[in-house]
């Protein structure tokens, strides 16, 4: 049994020490948002934040964590799309198939959440995810609109 704070709520579940979390999310918890894709930490289908770090979750086994660290899936970065990533991600029409998306959202969190007005070099280094339909310029362009939009915000800044 593994006690495992996942988007704010304490979860009990029945998994070995040695499951990785991608599963424990996905079979125990039910949270499929967070994909499967290469099952070696590689192409970020499986995503989540630990702690505010952004973590491939298909090679963290649950007995490496404590229900002090918090786990943010997909499903808790917002319960209806309208995080300022989301969002951008339909206004540049980004997800084609969709597959790999959920793990380059929150990729894409994590950058912004470092970096607020993050180069394109910078975005290439934080977005290593691979996404077989190839819409690394609609990311990127969604990235750079939620940094204008954030800068927008921020006291002091003007709009531009």
């Amino acid at each position: 049994m593994a006690k495992l704070n996942i988007n704010g709520k304490l979860l009990d579940l029945a998994v070995d020490d040695a499951t990785p979390l991608l599963w424990a999310l996905r079979e125990q918890a039910g949270l499929t948002g967070t994909k499967y894709g290469c099952d070696v930490a590689t192409c970020g289908a499986c995503l989540v934040h630990i702690d505010g770090v952004a973590t491939r979750s298909c090679t963290v086994a649950v007995g490496s964590l404590t229900p002090k660290q918090k786990i943010l899936t997909i499903e808790g970065l917002s319960p209806d799309a309208s995080h300022s990533v989301q969002k951008a991600w339909l206004e540049f029409d980004v997800a084609q198939c969709g597959y790999c998306q959920s793990g380059v959202i929150m990729a894409a969190v994590a950058l912004l959440r470092e970096k607020p007005e993050p180069s394109d070099a910078d975005i290439d280094a934080a977005i290593t995810n691979i996404c077989r339909c190839g819409t690394y310029q609609r990311i990127r362009a969604a990235i750079h609109a939620v940094a204008r939009q954030q800068r927008s915000k921020r006291p002091g800044t003007t709009r531009g």
